[in-house]
């Protein structure tokens, strides 16, 4: 006898818009530059987008690392999205989605402020760990 589903809890996703993020996410690949001790640059290429004047990558993620004694690392991190197509506002759950991939494979767990800039899709937001 099939189990009745009573949760509360609904996707706020289409199949079809999970499906097109997990696409992107399995074949997010990313190629470091490293830029000086503190900062690194990262090149983003995601399947089917990239920059129309260049040719080349989607996007770019440049990390700067604060370093407050030897303890505490702070990161400001900011994405920077080039190809137009991620600015509509139908695309919001997609750039979110991937940036918030782009942080937990380049930045981890470190405490970070993040700036996306993608259009109209822009946004900030903050990665604070729980301290025990």
């Amino acid at each position: 006898m099939p189990r009745e589903n009573n949760s509360k809890i609904h996707s706020a996703l289409s199949d079809e818009l999970a499906r097109e993020i997990e696409r992107l996410i399995d074949g997010l690949k990313v190629t470091k530059n490293f830029r000086s001790a503190t900062a690194e640059e990262w090149y983003i290429f995601l399947p089917g987008y990239r920059d129309v004047q260049t040719g080349g990558a989607a996007g770019k993620a440049i990390i700067h690392y604060n370093l407050y004694g030897n303890r505490d690392v702070f990161i400001n991190t900011t994405i920077i999205f080039d190809d137009p197509r991620l600015y509509d506002p139908s695309q919001h759950q997609l750039v979110y989605a991937v940036a918030d991939e782009l942080v937990n494979r380049l930045v981890g767990y470190a405490d970070t402020l993040l700036s996306v800039h993608a259009g109209e899709n822009s946004y900030h937001a903050e990665y604070v760990s729980q301290k025990v």
